[in-house]
């Protein structure tokens, strides 16, 4: 399936293809706990994410070892995706930025991020 999804303001957009999405993923590492957001299960590669940024408009936060690196929109704040640490280059999306998806009322598993 093909999804579109952008930050609150529309600085950032983006797509991608994947999987049917029913369900999502919360991970419990001190940086996601704080966001609060609900992931893809899945990972998407990066041949399958387009990302279309107004200049300047994509932020980055990256700590510790530096191979996560969670993207944001400097305009509104909105955390849009990240590049796992455990799949260094592939992509989890928040669900709550992408069109058609209501991730406040969609099912989610705990990812035990906290213990890596």
């Amino acid at each position: 399936m093909l999804y579109q999804g952008s930050c609150h303001c529309g600085a950032i957009n983006f797509r991608f293809s994947g999987e049917e999405i029913k369900s999502g993923l919360r991970c419990n590492c001190s940086l996601c706990e704080r966001k609060g957001a609900v992931m893809t299960t899945y990972t998407v590669p990066p041949e399958e994410m387009e990302i279309i940024a107004e200049d300047d408009t994509l932020g980055k936060y990256e700590f510790d070892s530096k191979t996560a690196k969670h993207y944001f929109c400097k305009k509104c704040g909105i955390y849009t995706f990240h590049q796992t640490l455990r799949k260094p280059g592939q992509y989890r999306v928040n669900l709550g930025c992408i069109k058609g998806i209501a991730a406040s009322t969609m099912p989610y598993e705990i990812f035990d991020g906290a213990s890596l």
